[in-house]
C-alpha cells in the first residue's frame, strides 16, 4: 500500500513511480517554454560531441575507409599496443607533458594575477583601455601570432635582438634553439590567453563584499593585506574549479601554437602528442593509432580531473565542480 497514492483530480489508484513520473511531467510541460529554449544546446552536443563518441570504436579495430568502422577487424588493444611501443610516442608524451606543466606553472596565475592588479585600479577609463588591449591577442590566430614572434625575435632585425645586441651580447637564435623554444611557447601563450582568462576573475572579484575592505581598512590592514586576506579568498573557488578544468587539458600543449611555430630544429623538446598523432592520422592515414591516441589523452584527462577534484576538497572542502 505504501506503493499505492490516490491522484487528486481522478481518484484513481496510481503506482509511486508512475505518480512522480507524471508529475515531473507536468512541470516539464509547465516551463515548456524554457525547455525549448534548451533545446538547440542538447541537440548540438548529442549531435556533435555524443554520437561521435560512436568514432571512438576506431581504436579497437583495424580501420579500412573501404570497409568503414562496422566492417573494420576487430583486433582489441593491439592499437594501444604498437602505440606504447611506437619509438616516438613516450618522448611526445614527454614533450607534452613538460610543455604544459610549464604554461600552468606559469601561465595560470597570470589572469589571476592581471584581474588582480586591474581590481585595484580606480580609475574606470584607464582600467578599460588595458583591458581592450590585453582582451586583443585572444582575438588573433596563431598564424598571425607565430608571424610576429619570428619577425620579432629575429636574429638579425627583431626587435628584441636588437637590444640584445646593443647590450653587447651576440643575437640569439630564439626559433630555432632547443634551449629558448618551450620558453617562447610559454610567453607567447600567456600574452595571447592572458586578458581572456582575466575575465572570469573579474566577475568572481565583483562580487566581492565591499564592507569586507571598508571594515579591513578600519582595523589598518593595508592594501597589500587586504587582497591577500580579503580578495584573493573571495574567489578561492573561482580559482579551484579553474584549475580543475585546466588540469584536465594538461594532455594538449597547445597543437596550433606549436604546428605554427616549431621547425625540425626543435623537434626534440616540441613535438607533441597532437603533432604526432597529425602525422599518423592525416599523413600516414593510421587512422586506427590515431583514434588510440586521442581515447588515450581523454582517458589520462579524466583521471587527472578527478584526482585534482579530489585534492582540492581534500585542501578546501566543497571547493570542487562536484
Amino acid at each position: 500500500m505504501g506503493n499505492v497514492l490516490i491522484d487528486k483530480n481522478s481518484g484513481k489508484e496510481l503506482h509511486k513511480g508512475k505518480y512522480n513520473l507524471k508529475r515531473k511531467m507536468a512541470k516539464i510541460w509547465k516551463d515548456k517554454s524554457f525547455y525549448l529554449i534548451l533545446l538547440p544546446g542538447i541537440i548540438y552536443f548529442v549531435l556533435f560531441h555524443y554520437v561521435p563518441m560512436y568514432g571512438a570504436t576506431i581504436a579497437f579495430k583495424d580501420f579500412k575507409v573501404m570497409q568503414g568502422i562496422l566492417g573494420s577487424k576487430w583486433v582489441g588493444f593491439k592499437n594501444f599496443i604498437e602505440l606504447f611501443n611506437h619509438p616516438s610516442f613516450w618522448p611526445v608524451v614527454r614533450n607534452s607533458l613538460i610543455i604544459s606543466l610549464y604554461k600552468v606553472f606559469w601561465g595560470f596565475p597570470a589572469p589571476i594575477i592581471l584581474a588582480l592588479l586591474l581590481n585595484e585600479l580606480r580609475k574606470e577609463s584607464f582600467k578599460r583601455t588595458i583591458q581592450t588591449i590585453s582582451y586583443l591577442p585572444h582575438f588573433l590566430s596563431w598564424v598571425v601570432i607565430g608571424g610576429l614572434a619570428v619577425k620579432m625575435l629575429s636574429p638579425s632585425t627583431g626587435v628584441v635582438n636588437l637590444i640584445i645586441k646593443a647590450l653587447g651580447f651576440k643575437p640569439i637564435y630564439f626559433m630555432v634553439n632547443p634551449k629558448y623554444f618551450r620558453s617562447v611557447l610559454v610567453l607567447t601563450d600567456i600574452w595571447h590567453g592572458i586578458g581572456w582568462g582575466s575575465i572570469i576573475y573579474l566577475a568572481a572579484l565583483s562580487g566581492v563584499d565591499p564592507q569586507l575592505y571598508e571594515a579591513a581598512t578600519v582595523d589598518g590592514a593595508s592594501r597589500w593585506r587586504q587582497i591577500w586576506s580579503i580578495t584573493i579568498p573571495s574567489i578561492s573557488s573561482t580559482i579551484a574549479i579553474m584549475l580543475i578544468l585546466r588540469m584536465g587539458g594538461i594532455m594538449n600543449a597547445g597543437f596550433e601554437q606549436i604546428f605554427v611555430m616549431y621547425s625540425p630544429n626543435v623537434y626534440d623538446v616540441a613535438d607533441i602528442i597532437d603533432t604526432f598523432n597529425y602525422r599518423l592520422g592525416f599523413e600516414n592515414a593510421q587512422y586506427s593509432l590515431a583514434t588510440a591516441i586521442g581515447l588515450f589523452k581523454s582517458v589520462i584527462g579524466f583521471t587527472l580531473i578527478l584526482i585534482t577534484n579530489k585534492l582540492s576538497k581534500l585542501i578546501d572542502e566543497g571547493n570542487g565542480i562536484w
